[in-house]
Parts: C-alpha cells; structure tokens; sequence
C-alpha cells in the first residue's frame, strides 16, 4: 500500500475556503475533526497558509511550499515544489492543508479528500474546485450536522481517489 495524500479543507457551496487569509468558519468540531486528521502527520502547506495559522501546530511537522527564495520561519521547513514537498515529508502519510494554489498542484497526488462541506454562500476572495466535480474521485462516506451556534449546516464528506485524475 502506498502512502495517504490527505486533502483537508472546509469548502462553501460557492466554492469560498478563505477570505482575507483566513477560513470564514471556526466550527468547533470541524477545528477538532481537522487536528484528529493532521495530527502525527507532515502537513504541507502554502506561505500564507502557514502565515495564517495561529502558530505551529504541536505534533506535526509544517512544511511550506514557497516560491520566495530563502523564505523561512521558526518551525517550518520548506519546499520549492510538490516534489520536493513530498521528498521532505519521507515515505508516510503526509495532509495538505492549503491553500487553493497547493490544492491544484497536488490534486493528481491526492488520494483521500476530507471536505469539510459549509451549506452557505460565503463571502471569500479564494475559492477552490471540489472533488465531487472531478469523476477520478468518488464520495465514500457523509456525516450532516444541522446549523447552530451561528454556523451553517455542514456535511463531514469523504471521498477516495476511484481512477486517473
């Protein structure tokens, strides 16, 4: 068996998954779903997605995918490609994180997409394409939350790489 490419984004209906460098939602069982996800794994990650975290995650490795020359911060190590990326990462299971640009360049490495799926138009300036549009990929398990707490309805979706992207 090879090793797990995890996709993890909360995605709106509209296709938003930021607005000003920033997820639009902070659902609290989302935050935790995404940290059972990532946790022990590299995460690899866009500069402004690093950026935008609230400071390193403990018990995962941050990997940065930055074509600034010599960009670098406490904590992160970086890459300058997908396969540099993936090289740093070793040969375990690694999840990306973001942003949109990173999503794109390592959608034909992707095998398992954990979409976070917000029932709202949102207003955001970085959108993404989801999985459920794209037939290499297939809808393997759901899980519907109702709104509350001033958060949308939300769906926990899962899919698996099913073919050739």
């Amino acid at each position: 068996m090879g090793r797990d490419v995890l996709f993890i984004v909360a995605r709106a209906t509209n296709g938003v998954i930021a607005q000003d460098g920033d997820v639009p939602w902070a659902i609290s069982e989302d935050l935790k779903r995404f940290k059972r996800l990532t946790m022990g794994k590299p995460m690899v990650m866009g500069r402004k997605t690093f950026e935008s975290l609230p400071g390193l995650l403990p018990g995962r490795r941050h990997i940065v995918l930055t074509r600034q020359a010599g960009w670098q911060a406490k904590g992160a190590e970086t890459a300058s490609s997908p396969d540099e990326a993936m090289k740093l990462a070793g040969d375990g299971d690694i999840a990306v994180i973001g942003g949109a640009e990173i999503f794109d360049l390592f959608w034909d490495h992707g095998t398992t997409f954990e979409l976070t799926e917000v029932f709202e138009d949102t207003r955001g300036d970085v959108t993404m394409r989801s999985p459920a549009d794209d037939p290499s990929w297939r809808e393997i398990a759901r899980e519907s939350r109702p709104a509350r707490d001033g958060f949308p309805p939300y769906d926990f979706v899962t899919f698996e790489r099913s073919g050739p992207a």
